[in-house]
């Protein structure tokens, strides 16, 4: 086995896995060792500016000095080190750093914390990852393929076909903190916003259509914390439990009833359920809007929920 450290670094979340990944992936199971998230909204006005906003850097740069300190102490490192110093490291970045003027700062920032450069990702990259990470294990579920793996994020959706490759790709400028910013200002939103919103997601889809075999697909697979706290609501949990989570299957019709309750709820509604995540009280609804409307298009029974995503892609990319 052989220890790895993955970073995740989102629009809206900082996550970290330490994980033991077998020398030969045909033959072992991996092991978590850790499994963090941080809610630090790094994309905190990139639509608009164009850059990484101050405080933004501030928040993520903390979290990720906590998980630096939680690497060193799963790496056996002693004063002074670095996670590089005691196991191999991997830190990816991805849409809001992909769009940002002064991403330098962030770069320099995430060198300082863990000895190694964070990549900043293509968005065909971010979604060949995220596929590696969701779809391992679905064919011993019996779930059917070719896959659509759609990983919806703060800035930035991917769209992936493919069965024990990818077969075509596409990242596409919709994510829950990007469309809420852009569209939804009132709490609930307007019916115009919420049609704005509409609008640019199927927009979104036009181009995936274009370059992704969509309609090939059998079994569509749900990623990220949008569609994870869909699940735990259609689930009724009592709070959040990524073992229930995990391949979870949730019917089309629960997807559209959760996603109109969250579009009509208030903050403090939307706060008050036991699975919420609170720094996604604000964008859940845009990221539930993304997954009804990709379950309306395509015409899926179902969405297969995976808790193991791009951070699991980064994690296999070490071994």
């Amino acid at each position: 086995m052989t220890r790895v450290a993955a970073i995740d670094c989102g629009t809206n979340s900082v996550r970290l896995l330490i994980a033991d990944l077998p020398d030969d992936p045909e033959r072992g199971e991996p092991v978590d060792v850790e499994r963090r998230m941080e809610i630090v909204r790094l994309g905190q006005g990139v639509d608009r500016t164009g850059r990484l906003a101050p405080e933004a850097l501030e928040r993520t740069f903390t979290a990720m000095r906590g998980y630096a300190k939680l690497i060193v102490e799963h790496g056996g490192g002693g004063p002074g080190a670095r996670p590089a110093d005691v196991m191999p490291v991997r830190v990816v970045a991805t849409s809001a750093t992909r769009d940002a003027s002064n991403r330098e700062e962030f770069v320099a920032g995430v060198r300082e914390i863990f000895g190694v450069d964070p990549e900043v990702v293509t968005g065909a990259e971010e979604a060949r990852l995220s596929f590696t990470g969701a779809t391992r294990g679905l064919a011993a579920l019996g779930t059917e393929a070719p896959y659509l793996v759609v990983d919806i994020g703060g800035g930035s959706t991917e769209f992936v076909v493919g069965t024990d490759t990818v077969d075509g790709a596409l990242s596409v400028d919709i994510g829950c903190v990007r469309l809420t910013e852009r569209h939804i200002r009132r709490d609930p939103p307007e019916e115009r916003a919420v049609e704005a919103t509409i609008a640019d997601i199927e927009a979104a889809m036009d181009l995936v259509e274009e370059a992704v075999p969509v309609r090939e697909a059998r079994s569509l697979v749900g990623l990220a914390g949008s569609v994870t706290t869909v699940a735990g609501i259609a689930l009724g949990l009592p709070e959040y439990d990524s073992t229930l989570i995990h391949h979870s299957r949730i019917p089309a019709g629960t997807v559209h009833e959760v996603s109109a309750r969250l579009l009509a709820s208030t903050h403090e509604e939307r706060a008050a359920i036991p699975v919420m995540h609170p720094g996604r009280v604000d964008v859940i609804a845009a990221g539930a809007l993304i997954l009804d409307r990709v379950v309306r298009r395509y015409g899926f029974a179902e969405v297969v929920v995976s808790e193991h995503d791009i951070l699991d892609g980064i994690a296999w990319s070490l071994v």
